[in-house]
């Protein structure tokens, strides 16, 4: 509990218009722009160059259902490209709808993994609400730390069939909000976010600025409410005054028990959870409760007043069944309430390769006219999702420590930014056909091995191969090299050339 962090949010004033939210809509698999409710949806070559578009034959609820992209699930890794502004906080949303595209063979949904940046942010399993006739989204909340955040699919081991997106969303959100978590450091990935109370279809855009989805969630319990003094400006989180229209709870002095999320979270001593609860009362009369969490005090003396509270815990431990319980005080004259609730999963960061690396790396494929099908996104993390032929290092600072290419069919070039990748202990890039001149890698200190045999290199060897003290092997034969091997590399201590 000593990660926990509480605060209580009243007054704090802010300007924002009423203008769409600012980002991207990708229409997954479409070929053209479209306007949908006034705001534009771009098609997605611009974004990825793997998969395929298909266009979905059965009804759908949404016109961005109505197509796809599918991706051949041997290739373990296929990332979409998106230009952000680094330092700013994006909403990132996914949404899948299957429609059968995968054929007879393959009636459900496949399951498979979506990627940001270097993290594993969540299994995508669409299952249930495929069967249900829905589609299904996710929603993370995430830091742009460079001017490019990728958004991946990755096929594992369960994935049983090609996977698929629908559409893919980056929404930029005002600063002020979810600002207690460290968003170097961790992501927030949706669990749940309910209006309590409220049984018509979801509140998003324009009620919600930043296009937040929240779903109803009645009982029998639930009451309109009045929102003439509810002060939405005042909460950091900015959440949309339709929201505190409804509730659930009443005027009597009753405890108050709701289980919410519904589904049951998954049990782990280790998984953090970010909470916010949402209040608003103009009743005459006092409406001050206790609020408790399994069991475990959340908050003591809570006061709903008109303008509105917010109570949350940037850290909370969640496993299982979750039930929120309210408490009337004793001074309290009314019974407790809730309008709004939501719940997010903290996933820690997975982080990200060297810049220097990963630009490194860019160039080396651009060089190849044929690179592995899989160099899309973080060359290093998540590591069961590294590039082919890419070894990484360990710990916080993620550098590229060997290049092993070997025997794969390769033609092209070799660019001369490898030698900016100076944790390189190992190039293995024999039998190919690789051609053009071998660069000069003397930046690499460590280097240890440089297998470059059964290419079509032509010129002469490098001199500055001997500046590189350790070396142990060189293996050059069979190349379209001319010209003497330098002097320093003939009779070097412990080096094997050929």
């Amino acid at each position: 509990m000593s990660l926990s962090f509480f605060l209580l949010l009243l007054f704090f004033p802010f300007s924002l218009s009423q203008t769409p939210p600012r980002g991207l809509l990708i229409n997954c698999g479409a070929h053209s722009a479209a306007q949908f409710d006034n705001r534009t949806w771009l098609p997605d070559s611009g974004f990825i160059s793997s998969g395929s578009p298909k266009t979905v034959t059965t009804p759908v609820l949404f016109p961005t259902l109505h197509t796809l992209r599918s991706f051949p699930r041997q290739v373990k890794k296929h990332c979409y490209n998106i230009p952000v502004y680094r330092g700013a906080k994006y909403l990132v949303r996914t949404t899948y709808f299957y429609a059968g595209v995968n054929g007879a063979d393959h009636p459900s949904p496949p399951v498979f993994d979506q990627i940001l940046d270097g993290t594993l942010w969540s299994v995508v399993n669409t299952t249930r609400d495929y069967s249900d006739g829905n589609s299904s989204f996710y929603e993370g909340l995430f830091l742009a730390q460079g001017k490019i955040m990728s958004l991946c699919i990755g096929s594992n081991t369960y994935t049983d069939s090609d996977p698929f997106i629908s559409a893919l969303e980056f929404l930029i959100l005002e600063g002020s909000l979810y600002n207690t978590s460290d968003f170097t450091k961790y992501g927030l990935a949706l669990v749940a976010r309910h209006s309590f109370g409220y049984s018509g279809p979801p509140i998003r855009y324009p009620d919600d600025l930043f296009d937040r989805v929240w779903e109803p969630f009645g009982q029998s319990n639930s009451t309109q409410a009045s929102t003439d003094n509810v002060s939405v400006s005042g909460f950091w989180n900015l959440p949309p005054a339709k929201i505190f229209e409804t509730r659930i709870g009443s005027d009597q002095l009753e405890t108050l028990q709701l289980r919410w999320p519904t589904a049951s979270l998954p049990s782990s001593n280790s998984k953090y959870y970010y909470i916010a609860l949402y209040f608003a009362d103009d009743t005459a009369g006092s409406r001050i409760f206790n609020i408790s969490v399994n069991g475990i005090t959340y908050y003591h003396n809570l006061n709903v007043i008109p303008s509105g509270v917010v109570v949350f815990a940037s850290q909370w431990p969640l496993s299982g069944p979750t039930t929120i319980t309210l408490t009337p005080a004793a001074s309290s004259s009314l019974g407790p309430l809730i309008n709004a609730g939501e719940v997010f999963d903290v996933l820690p960061l997975g982080g990200r390769t060297l810049t220097r690396d990963v630009i490194a790396l860019e160039k080396v494929k651009q060089s190849l006219r044929n690179p592995p099908l899989d160099w899309n996104g973080d060359p290093c993390m998540p590591r069961q999702y590294s590039w082919t032929g890419i070894s990484c290092s360990e710990g916080p600072r993620i550098r590229v420590v060997t290049l092993n290419l070997t025997s794969m069919d390769l033609s092209g070039s070799l660019s001369p930014f490898v030698a900016n990748m100076t944790a390189l202990t190992n190039i293995w890039l024999g039998n190919n056909s690789l051609s053009g001149q071998i660069p000069d890698l003397s930046s690499l200190k460590i280097l240890e091995t440089l297998h470059l045999e059964d290419n079509q290199f032509s010129g002469e060897i490098p001199s500055s191969l001997g500046d590189i003290s350790s070396l142990q092997e060189v293996f050059l034969q069979n190349n379209n090299l001319t010209g003497q091997i330098p002097a320093n590399l003939i009779g070097k201590p412990g080096l094997d050339i050929r």
